[in-house]
């Protein structure tokens, strides 16, 4: 059975969810063989191994916190030329898609972006998107070089499958261009104690409809009493009553949970952009004709206001 590399998301040795979802879907087209680079790659090998990689190819040094994604590219291009596979897996995050670009540039491959599942074809890898603000999915293969494949957060269930994991050291030559680009600072994110946005298995969101900074504390109750992390739509983020960090939509993060709640929101085709590949979606909306109940598996007409908190207090009553 032919390789596919995976590209391993991790900090200092922690392998991001992300990843793991990557190896469950290697595992359908081929054999998973990691490539995990920076700061603690050698320690990522044994949750690695547990998900299926058969090796789990290694390669520390300071370029890779040093400098922009290129030193990345470099070792993936390296990994490319040592196993010749018959795909790339990458996780679809900004940083991800970027590596993704140029390392398909690197070796004359096509790419596909954002898929929500593979499969095996008859001529290689096939891709499930979701397209034109998921209002279509589509099934496509690269049809020229090894494929390239980000794939969003939350596609597949991380799934155990030990394997060998036998850990090798990959042979990387930074080029010229590596180190044009010098990481000068780095500020650590506030942690909320929140899941991951775009990883969260939930997802509650606040727009327009919250009116204010100040009313999105309802919205994080109820995601709380879920162990969920808070989204918001583009309305709410422009107004300043959230963190840009947090949008969701077209023109701002795509998730893809087991269960999305809407609060507030309309569901303007840019917002639908963002989540509507969600598996389970709930609406509260006191406006009957908001384009988001033609989106959802249940709709709630009703005051925010009133819903949200009876909520969360009968899920904490549930949760004793």
């Amino acid at each position: 059975m032919a390789e596919v590399l995976v590209y391993v998301d991790h900090v200092d040795g922690a392998v991001r969810k992300s990843t793991l979802e990557l190896l469950t879907l290697a595992r359908r087209i081929g054999e998973p063989v990691a490539v995990a680079l920076g700061n603690g790659a050698a320690d990522t090998a044994a949750t690695l191994a547990e998900h299926g990689a058969v090796k789990v190819l290694t390669h520390e040094a300071a370029e890779y916190a040093d400098y922009l994604v290129v030193p990345k590219v470099d070792a993936l291009q390296a990994a490319v030329e040592a196993v010749s596979p018959a795909a790339v897996l990458v996780p679809s995050s900004a940083e991800g898609k970027e590596v993704a670009a140029r390392l398909a540039l690197r070796i004359g491959s096509g790419i596909t972006t954002d898929a929500v599942d593979l499969e095996v074809g008859d001529e290689g890898p096939v891709a499930t998107q979701s397209v034109f603000a998921a209002s279509f999915t589509t099934k496509s293969r690269v049809s020229k070089g090894t494929p390239v494949i980000t794939v969003k957060p939350n596609s597949a269930a991380v799934e155990a499958a030990p394997a060998a994991g036998a850990v090798e050291a990959l042979a990387v030559t930074f080029s010229v261009q590596a180190t044009g680009t010098k990481v000068t600072a780095r500020t650590p994110r506030e942690s909320t104690g929140r899941p991951e946005l775009t990883e969260a298995a939930i997802v509650v969101s606040g727009g327009r409809g919250v009116n204010g900074a100040e009313n999105f504390a309802i919205i994080e109750a109820l995601a709380d009493s879920l162990g969920a992390a808070v989204g918001a739509s583009r309305a709410a983020v422009d107004a300043g009553w959230y963190p840009h960090t947090s949008q969701i939509g077209q023109t701002g993060k795509s998730v893809s949970p087991q269960l999305y709640i809407a609060s507030g929101i309309s569901g303007a085709i840019q917002h639908r952009a963002g989540m509507q590949t969600s598996k389970t979606i709930v609406a509260i909306n006191k406006d009957a004709e908001a384009p988001i109940f033609d989106l959802v598996d249940y709709g709630v007409v009703g005051d925010l206001f009133d819903v949200v908190p009876q909520l969360t207090e009968e899920i904490k009553t549930r949760k004793g």
